[in-house]
């Protein structure tokens, strides 16, 4: 239903756009020029073909193609700007049914956006040119832009906020050129006429940015044509935003005189003389209100001027008073400073005198004595004198070294007084301390609760069931404990046997080697007496001497204490202890060395 109903041109451009080439889609499009301009269209077919125009994703097509870089598609720019054209008054009278949020929040910013792209590379490409056709086309494919750009914020007032908020319009709008910079400023007029109270929705950087700009376009030029536009700009501004007047005039201290000194007699003296009386006006505003400031500041001060007047009248006379006692004091102290200075100067002359009258005194009577003493003691006298004033004066030295020294240490000594306070001091406090500081009293260990011992009571009769003990009988104790005593007999008396033998072989071997060391002692058969005979042909005397100390070790061992010999009554009568033999072995080793 919604093909039949289609407009059979706007069906059949959309299946030649579909099928085309990339390249040619743009000269395509250019027919629906054609189609929006038929002379046998009413208002409601114009809308129709508009809907269509939509629905078939022609405008879709439009917005791609201005993205692109006309200098390499057929047509040139010429197809972009007659492009930028259609895809305005296509989507001014468009009413969309379906998803109207998307066509009103999405495609119709970024139209805007794609056309202001458009008029920046026009822009740029018209300053560039040098040739002056080339310029002129240029600039009336720019102009078609902005006109493109009027048409559609003038069907869709709410773009307007839009159009000022981008980036590419403010661009647009800072730039040298007098011609692009005239219809941009024609823009903004258009802008400020369809929604006069857009300045107040955008935000302050971009409110800051187009009035800087103006103002800026004002001072850094002398075309009147620039100046007229900016003038007329800043006019609207400030009739149609009371509340920009005010921001012109703080922002802008210097505009009024520039206005007036520059742009006066340049042709749009009316326009001008229309914004200087609205600039002062506010001013003048502005100065009543600081005129009525200033004037009551001026009485506060006086006010409080008097009071502080008053204040210090109150305390004048306190204040003479305390001048005059000052004075006074003063006056004193100079008084008491000149007559202790006095009395200085007349001790310190006083004291000169008597040291003169002195030093006279002494001189007589040293002569006198000169007179009286013989000729032949004078020099054991003046000998005598040099020694005592030599005294004298070391003495006097001596003293003011020592109190020159004691000046110099009285400061440490002082320190160390101090020092030594302190140190008592806190020895004191310290020692207090201690003794306040109360003994921690004694603490009894914890006792086990009565669920600790009866949980303790249960592992220990638990652990007994587990390993519970081997069960013997009181006839079997005593059996087992006379065959351990048995075998520990048999033990002791084996290892006596041993060691007995092991020491009946030791003294044999002591004995061998005492015959071994006399014979290597012995004296040659030269010198051999009957004596040494003896001794290699009887054994009387080392059997002698080993009976004797047998006898004697067995005697001491007799006489020891029974707690000596307790392990011994095993021992045989004929077997005498462990020390008696190593005596005796010591004893036969010896008498062979002898």
């Amino acid at each position: 239903a919604k093909l039949a109903a289609a407009d059979p041109r706007v069906l059949a451009l959309a299946a030649q756009v579909t099928e085309s080439r990339e390249q040619d889609i743009p000269l395509l499009l250019l027919k629906l020029k054609g189609i929006l301009n038929s002379a046998s269209l009413g208002y409601e077919e114009s809308k129709k073909i508009k809907q269509d125009i939509y629905n078939y994703d022609l405008t879709q097509y439009c917005l791609l193609v201005l993205r692109q870089d006309h200098s390499k598609l057929c047509g040139g720019w010429a197809t972009a700007a007659q492009l930028a054209e259609i895809l305005s008054h296509c989507c001014v009278g468009l009413e969309v049914k379906e998803d109207p949020e998307e066509f009103y929040k999405e495609f119709l910013p970024s139209v805007i956006d794609n056309l202001l792209f458009l008029g920046r590379r026009l822009q740029a490409r018209f300053i560039r040119a040098i040739k002056g056709e080339e310029k002129q086309d240029f600039l009336h494919w720019f102009q078609t832009v902005t006109d493109a750009i009027c048409w559609l914020f003038g069907g869709h007032i709410q773009l307007a906020a839009h159009v000022l908020q981008n980036d590419h319009f403010l661009q647009l709008l800072i730039t040298d050129d007098v011609e692009t910079a005239v219809l941009m400023m024609s823009v903004l007029h258009n802008i400020l006429r369809v929604n006069s109270s857009v300045l107040l929705q955008v935000g302050d950087e971009t409110l800051h940015s187009v009035l800087d700009e103006l103002v800026y376009k004002l001072s850094s030029t002398s075309n009147p044509v620039v100046g007229n536009a900016a003038t007329k700009l800043l006019l609207l501004v400030a009739k149609f935003c009371k509340q920009l007047v005010k921001l012109l005039t703080t922002r802008y201290k210097g505009l009024k005189d520039l206005l007036s000194k520059q742009w006066s007699g340049k042709g749009f003296d009316r326009d001008l003389s229309q914004l200087l009386d609205l600039l002062y006006l506010d001013q003048s505003s502005g100065k009543g209100e600081m005129q009525r400031q200033h004037q009551a500041a001026c009485i506060i001060q006086a006010m409080w001027r008097g009071f502080q007047t008053r204040k210090r009248l109150k305390k004048l006379p306190q204040a003479v008073i305390t001048l005059q006692r000052s004075f006074r004091a003063k006056r004193e102290q100079e008084l008491q400073h000149l007559k202790k200075q006095k009395e200085d100067e007349a001790l310190k002359l006083q004291m000169q005198l008597q040291r003169q009258r002195a030093m006279r005194l002494f001189h007589e009577r040293q002569l006198a004595l000169l007179e009286i003493i013989h000729a032949s003691q004078v020099n054991k006298y003046m000998e005598e004198m040099e020694g005592k004033s030599a005294l004298t004066i070391q003495r006097f030295w001596r003293g003011y070294r020592a109190r020159r020294n004691f000046h110099q240490q009285k400061q440490s000594l002082k320190e160390y007084k101090a020092a030594v306070v302190i140190q008592r001091a806190a020895c004191k406090f310290l020692e207090k301390r201690r003794r306040r500081r109360p003994l921690s009293p004694w603490k009894d260990p914890k006792g086990l609760t009565d669920e600790q011992r009866l949980a303790l009571q249960q592992k220990v009769d638990d652990y007994i069931k587990l390993h519970p003990a081997s069960q013997m009988s009181e006839e079997m104790s005593k059996e087992l404990h006379m065959q351990a005593q048995e075998k520990l007999a048999q033990f002791l008396l084996r290892s006596r046997l041993h060691r007995r033998a092991a020491q009946r072989r030791e003294t044999l071997l002591a004995q061998v080697n005492t015959d071994v060391e006399l014979l290597m002692n012995a004296p040659g058969l030269a010198e051999t007496s009957e004596k040494d005979l003896d001794v290699f042909m009887s054994r009387s005397m080392p059997v002698a001497t080993k009976a004797r100390q047998s006898h004697n070790t067995m005697l001491k061992y007799t006489r020891w204490p029974w707690w000596k010999k307790l392990g011994d009554e095993f021992m045989e009568d004929d077997v005498s202890p462990d020390d008696a033999l190593n005596a005796e072995l010591g004893t036969l080793f010896i008498s062979g060395k002898k």
